[in-house]
């Protein structure tokens, strides 16, 4: 080996070895090896940022938001609560709930479909009275397999498009990756569905803490020309028993009519009196598009405010809205925001809430200007409480969102447009339309990613430029010398995969990307199957809670051990290799 083999075998030797300790985050580790590369003379110190300038880095960052701009728009919402119920079988649950993961991730960064989905399939569990660590993993191992059928759906498949590109001059489009991404997903999720949850220790236990959030009594508003005007309110039975919201009672007129009033017709302006939580509120808003309670300041805030956001909060005794009505206090015209919603120790109130006298120990619901919520927050002497993320769904621009992502992806899929282009073209669209808040689009961002791939990329192109790829590939080729293809892409996979269930997957796609360019140039065969073979081995981290994000989001809520995972994740990458590399030879043949 040259030296400069040597010091780069060892810069990748220390960044694994500091990866799978987790003492330091990933980023760090990434950033730290990419300068001492520089002082150290391997890589260039005119290339040295080339990587965060990286079409894979730009489109990783992009799919992030626009991922947002799906979830803020109710474009998720739209699909979940017509199709989920919690009266289904656990399996059918699974499989469906899978599937829904599975072509959400296709579409959206499979980190922000589980998301997305975490709290619904919880919500599931709740109302069926059951473990969610049963559905949980389930859920993220669906997430990831749905990711590897687009080239958008993961990272790694972005990254192994750019590494083409720069070997062989043109990348892999949207859907080159559906063949055998498709095959390895679906064999995947019927196992999942059919046997792998039957796999998984049933602990009993609720870790995901929603029993701790607060219950608020809260108002929504049937606005002008509503679909609904005219119904009876019963009829909203069903869409509430989804959301997890319970209806309680109708004001109209200002004044609160007796009981629940199931059959009473509703007309414009009548105000439904709700018990739920933040989440669920907004959910069964954005479902039947309701408006909040203050109907003319919620219009005066849309059209003001970059976007709207709900903040929770605590009254002190010493607050100042502490004893007094938000109406009387001028919170609508003082700080232009809403009281949405009262918690009050279990008890249910009876009064409109902007009449509400608020008491100290109150929890109340606030909707407010995006970027104000501290200052609303200090003006009424309150205390926050840990942010949650409450965004506010614009729901009335559900069809603009999904049309324009549609079509970027579908123009991108043609060719007419390069992919991060077009993807920056629905980011423009969603600010412009106000589906996305400005302030929000870096918030979006994953910056700790973005920094591992722009430190990590420049420290592959200096491997490979050292010869340190083609002395992997030899090692490869030597060890598996004289077999069959089949046999040399079921080492290559089973060696990604074994390094992506304990590093960082997007770390592993950079190593062993140009590894598999180099094996197929050494064997005198088409690359494209042995890049197939990494992009679905890297995305294929099953075997523990480190390998991917998605099992890591799990861990917790779903009151999992490390060994878990081994249960349900061994046999299911079994399976993954062994649909794939027939896959693999058929559809990308040697």
């Amino acid at each position: 080996m040259t030296q400069d083999q040597i010091i780069l075998f060892t810069l990748f030797g220390i960044v694994f070895g500091l990866l799978l300790w987790g003492r330091f985050r990933y980023d760090m580790v990434a950033f730290a090896a990419l300068m001492f590369g520089v002082v150290l003379g391997v890589v260039p110190t005119d290339e040295v940022f080339s990587g965060f300038g990286h079409p894979a880095t730009i489109i990783v960052a992009l799919v992030l938001v626009v991922s947002a701009g799906l979830v803020r728009s109710g474009a998720a919402f739209l699909i979940t609560r017509t199709l989920v119920d919690a009266t289904r079988p656990l399996a059918g649950h699974i499989a469906l709930m899978g599937g829904i993961g599975a072509v959400l991730s296709a579409f959206m960064n499979n980190v922000a479909a589980l998301a997305l989905l975490m709290p619904v399939d919880i919500q599931t569990a709740r109302k069926s009275g059951r473990s969610p660590g049963l559905s949980l993993m389930p859920l993220s191992f669906a997430t990831i397999l749905g990711g590897m059928v687009t080239l958008i759906g993961t990272p790694p498949n972005i990254i192994i498009a750019s590494i083409r590109e720069e070997a062989l001059g043109e990348p892999f489009g949207m859907f080159d990756f559906a063949p055998v991404g498709g095959v390895a997903a679906i064999a995947g999720l019927a196992f999942v569905a059919l046997i792998g949850w039957r796999l998984i220790p049933n602990t009993g236990k609720d870790n995901t803490g929603t029993s701790d959030l607060a219950q608020y009594n809260a108002e929504l508003t049937v606005p002008e020309e509503s679909p609904h005007i005219g119904k009876r309110l019963g009829e909203f039975d069903e869409t509430a028993d989804k959301t997890d919201v319970a209806i309680i009672g109708l004001i109209r007129g200002g004044r609160r009519r007796y009981g629940r009033s199931a059959n009473s017709i509703l007309r414009a302006g009548d105000t439904l009196v709700l018990e739920a939580r933040p989440e669920a509120l907004d959910e069964f808003r954005a479902a039947l598009s309701l408006d909040f309670s203050d109907t003319k300041r919620q219009e005066q805030l849309n059209a003001a405010a970059e976007g709207l956001e709900v903040v929770e909060v605590v009254v002190p005794e010493s607050a100042r809205i502490a004893g007094k009505t938000a109406q009387k206090l001028g919170l609508a015209w003082r700080q232009g925001s809403v009281l949405m919603g009262i918690s009050r120790q279990g008890r249910r109130i009876t009064s409109q809430m902007r009449k509400t006298v608020i008491k100290p120990g109150d929890i109340l619901l606030v909707l407010c200007p995006q970027g104000r919520s501290s200052v609303v927050i200090d003006w009424l002497g309150c205390l926050p409480l840990a942010a949650r993320g409450l965004a506010v769904t614009a729901d009335d621009k559900v069809w603009l969102a999904i049309g324009v992502f549609g079509g970027a992806v579908a123009a991108a899929s043609m060719g007419l447009i390069y992919l991060p282009v077009a993807l920056g073209f629905v980011v423009i669209s969603y600010v412009l339309t106000r589906i996305l808040p400005l302030s929000e689009i870096y918030k979006h961002i994953e910056w700790p990613v973005v920094v591992l791939l722009g430190s990590m990329i420049p420290l592959g192109i200096a491997l490979e430029d050292s010869g340190g790829t083609e002395l992997i590939a030899n090692s490869l080729i030597d060890l598996t010398e004289g077999m069959a293809p089949w046999i040399i892409l079921t080492v290559l996979m089973v060696v990604t995969m074994t390094l992506s269930d304990v590093l960082n997957n997007t770390a592993t796609t950079i190593v062993a990307a140009p590894v598999a360019i180099q094996m197929a140039t050494t064997l005198d065969v088409s690359p494209d199957p042995f890049l197939m073979a990494v992009a679905v081995a890297a995305s294929a981290a099953f075997l523990t809670p480190i390998g991917h994000k998605n099992n890591t989001l799990v861990l917790g809520p779903g009151g999992y051990r490390f060994v878990d995972y081994w249960r349900m994740g061994l046999p299911l990458e079994v399976l993954i290799v062994a649909v794939s590399i027939p896959s693999i030879l058929l559809f990308w043949p040697l």
